[in-house]
């Protein structure tokens, strides 16, 4: 089939390739070429290599990328700040993803580390993440979770809530410390952005809003063990542009200005969410770009109010780690589905929903291309799914995929790695796959994949009737 038999089915942003083999410039990561074989290769590892030494689905993190990138971000917002006579502080955002090693990459890189959950503060500690250099984030951190912070000593704790605050004011003080916190506010900014993936409207779950959080400053300005370090506020993710920070920072500010009445605030952190390019047609604002903008901003913003610019902060995640990942799919089956319009290819995979849930959850689009080989087909309308039962399990909703790709072929689909193995499950009894890093001709493992073994332990029934096969027939009549 070629593209002329389906141009009424594609969407307008996709255009069609004079090659489908291309690698968009931007969209892959910085290591990724294709060989004299016409195989795609990543950090200097194959693509059917990898296959044959972890098997797929896989998750590939090229890490010369990795680190380019949260370097690159560390000196854009510092150089940023410096050049208006303040500071910034860049936090990873764990959320995106976190491993030992990753928090490893972060730290060397000059960046600190930002978690929301004890799993992720515990990866980071155990990567020798110094804890001072740690941000603890959540709407409901359990009071557990309260106690490891303040026993180890985290950096900030961005409260969430007046329930967080008087149990944090009463875990310092046990523990004879002082804990430095942020207020998280609502700023009323709506991003650009999904409705799932804007954070600073009223009506949802994080922070407070700009009158609630000037009453928790004066809550926790009353407490001994707590010190009132700033505001925090992020609008939301996959955002372009320096618009809707511009206006958050402004809104933000002016409680900023009013809390300096009553005591010191070193410190404004301004989130992260900053947008990258799933596909070609996407063009994300340059990080340097970015950060000298909002900056600026907020600096013309502290001259208008009369008041000293702030120390910055920031938390980039899916900045640096989305575009460093490729996921690595094996071809099942294909089929071409007639439609009024055209037809499509539907090219099933054997990975799909449980381990990249953002196209079900957000309709979120990726891209894809031939990684075995070369195709040699013209370049085909084709959707990519994964193997679940739903009929949303898509991967790619969209792409031109030379016509001849086929059962036993590899497909690579890039900027995955955000928010993919982060919010990969089980559905369908179905095991998350490996994750592995590669670098300079090498290849190593970073996440053991899970085994069938592993799923089918955790049934209780399961594991004991296959311990005692007699034991399965007891209490039946």
């Amino acid at each position: 089939m070629s593209a002329d038999n389906s141009p009424v089915l594609a969407p307008e942003w996709l255009a069609v390739p004079d090659d489908p083999n291309d690698l968009a410039a931007g969209v892959w990561p910085i290591t990724a070429h294709r060989t004299g074989d016409g195989e795609l290769n990543l950090g200097g590892v194959d693509a059917s290599d990898l296959r044959a030494e972890f098997g797929t689905p896989l998750l590939v993190l090229d890490e010369e990328d990795a680190r380019a990138r949260a370097g690159e971000a560390h000196r854009a917002f510092t150089r940023a700040a410096a050049s208006h006579g303040t500071e910034a502080r860049v936090y990873y955002a764990g959320k995106a993803f976190l491993s030992v090693e990753v928090a490893r990459w972060m730290i060397e890189a000059g960046l600190n580390v930002d978690v929301c959950s004890r799993g992720e503060l515990e990866i980071a500690l155990a990567a020798g993440v110094p804890a001072d250099r740690i941000g603890f984030h959540g709407n409901n951190k359990l009071v557990s979770e309260l106690v490891r912070a303040v026993e180890v000593g985290v950096g900030t704790i961005i409260v969430d809530s007046d329930v967080e605050i008087e149990r944090l004011g009463e875990i310092a003080s046990r523990f004879d410390a002082v804990q430095s916190v942020l207020v998280r506010v609502r700023s009323g900014v709506h991003a650009d952005t999904h409705e799932f993936l804007a954070t600073a409207h009223e009506d949802q779950k994080f922070g407070f809003s700009l009158p609630g959080a000037e009453r928790a400053v004066e809550r926790i300005r009353e407490f001994d063990g707590l010190r009132f370090l700033g505001l925090h506020c992020h609008i939301g993710s996959q955002i372009f542009g320096v618009d809707g920070f511009r206006e958050s920072a402004a809104r933000v500010l002016e409680l900023h200005a009013r809390l300096l009445e009553g005591g010191d605030v070193p410190v404004m952190n301004l989130g992260g969410g900053f947008g990258i390019a799933y596909t070609r047609a996407d063009e994300p604002t340059p990080i340097a770009e970015l950060a000298g903008d909002i900056v600026a901003a907020v600096a013309e913003e502290c001259f208008a109010l009369g008041v000293a610019l702030p120390a910055l902060a920031f938390e980039p995640g899916r900045s640096i780690i989305g575009p460093s990942g490729v996921s690595l799919y094996e071809v099942g089956t294909t089929k071409a589905v007639e439609l009024d319009g055209g037809e499509r290819t539907y090219i099933s995979v054997d990975g799909g929903m449980s381990d990249n849930a953002r196209p079900a959850l957000y309709g979120a689009q990726y891209s894809a291309r031939l990684a075995s080989r070369s195709g040699e087909g013209e370049p085909a309308l084709s959707r990519v799914v994964g193997l679940h039962c739903e009929s949303g399990d898509i991967v790619v909703d969209h792409e031109y995929l030379p016509s001849d790709v086929g059962p036993g072929d590899l497909l690579a689909v890039p900027v995955t790695g955000a928010y993919c193995a982060a919010l990969s499950s089980n559905y369908n009894h179905t095991p998350r796959p490996p994750i592995v890093a590669v670098r300079r001709g090498a290849a190593r493992l970073l996440v053991r994949g899970e085994t069938l073994d592993d799923l089918l332990a955790r049934d209780i029934a399961y594991t004991t009737e296959a311990a005692d096969p007699e034991a399965a027939g007891e209490g039946e009549e």
